[in-house]
């Protein structure tokens, strides 16, 4: 409209002024666009300081390289010196599941670690399977693992869904029967050992890694385990915790676990790992005492909140799915530097190892 009302008037009046009729509406028009750029800019503006502030959040912290999702805390095990209790029987939706861990990935998770709990016991492992199959075929995920007591773990499963799995892990904290019913890692009275060699079997036959979580405690603490842990056959890695007190947990008021009497000392432990070093097994064994473990995992909640336990407890953030994945993980607590440095990166994908570890 403004092209037409140039075109229309007479050049000779633009050398001598507009004429009042056309003055006026011309008056209009450049109001209007100058209107229109300035609202245009300020969205301009705003949009790239919004992008700016998004940039520097993601610079100026750490990144969620690997996320340890406790996705419930329902089990049926009964571990004395559990550290994330079943306090709550509260899952979230599949689809906000699933939202969370977009956001994650958005954010930068290369890896997904689901846990428990049991994982398993939700849907009868359906919901543990959907969720890794979703972490590695939709979001293209380097690494996804599970963490199990494998009670619950059939070839059935493995069948469906191993191969979105690359890892998968099994707590075992003895090879003599009767030390593992002491410390609660038993269910309707199944053999621990026999579920142990089964999954480990069924990894095997499904190309899907396996690993061995120990936690060494009061029961353990003098049981040479080397011959076991050989008879288990290819083991990538071997996870061997120290005993951990966290407030609220397993310790304190309130603490639905009471792990007094399975802490052992800073020497007891590096005792075991002597031991098991000596025997040869150095290759494959990752150690991680209390310093080591208390600040330097990602753990998000059943509710996608990531707890901070800088201070010997577990203190939530608000979930990263009504704030943020970049708010949440300022409240997390994460010692970056304490990941790196017990090891928290490694050949975590079996297609990247090509099964040599």
């Amino acid at each position: 409209m403004l092209g037409q009302i140039l075109d229309s008037t007479p050049h000779s009046q633009w050398a001598v002024g507009l004429s009042p009729s056309a003055l006026a509406v011309l008056g209009v028009w450049v109001a209007l666009v100058v209107v229109a750029v300035a609202a245009g800019v300020t969205q301009v503006c705003q949009f790239r300081d919004a992008q700016c502030a998004t940039t520097a959040t993601a610079a100026d912290g750490p990144k969620p390289t690997s996320v340890n999702y406790h996705f419930t805390r329902l089990c049926n095990y009964s571990c004395g010196f559990c550290f994330h209790t079943n306090s709550s029987p509260f899952v979230l939706p599949i689809d906000e599941q699933k939202r969370g861990l977009q956001l994650l990935a958005n954010a930068g998770l290369k890896k997904l670690n689901l846990s428990g709990g049991e994982p398993f016991l939700i849907d009868k492992g359906e919901r543990v399977g959907e969720l890794a199959r979703y972490a590695k075929e939709t979001l293209k995920l380097e690494s996804v693992t599970i963490v199990t007591n494998g009670s619950l773990v059939t070839s059935e499963w493995f069948e469906a869904y191993g191969r979105f799995l690359d890892i998968l892990a099994v707590s075992c904290d003895s090879f003599d029967a009767e030390t593992n019913t002491t410390i609660g890692r038993t269910f309707k009275n199944r053999d621990h050992l026999e579920t142990l060699r089964d999954v480990c079997v069924w990894c095997h036959e499904h190309e899907v890694l396996f690993k061995l979580n120990t936690v060494v405690n009061t029961y353990n603490k003098a049981e040479n385990m080397s011959e076991g842990v050989r008879s288990l056959g290819d083991i990538c890695r071997w996870k061997i915790f120290q005993v951990l007190p966290i407030t609220g947990e397993n310790a304190g008021p309130g603490a639905i676990r009471e792990v007094d009497k399975f802490l052992i000392t800073d020497d007891e432990f590096q005792a075991f790992l002597q031991v098991h070093r000596d025997a040869g097994l150095a290759d494959i064994m990752v150690d991680e005492d209390n310093a080591k473990m208390q600040n330097s995992y990602l753990i998000l909640d059943e509710r996608m909140r990531f707890l901070d336990c800088t201070e010997g407890g577990k203190k939530p953030s608000g979930s990263l799915l009504d704030v943020g994945v970049a708010a949440a993980m300022n409240q997390s607590g994460f010692d970056e530097a304490m990941f790196f440095k017990r090891g928290g990166e490694y050949k975590w994908s079996k297609d990247r190892s090509a099964l040599e570890w």
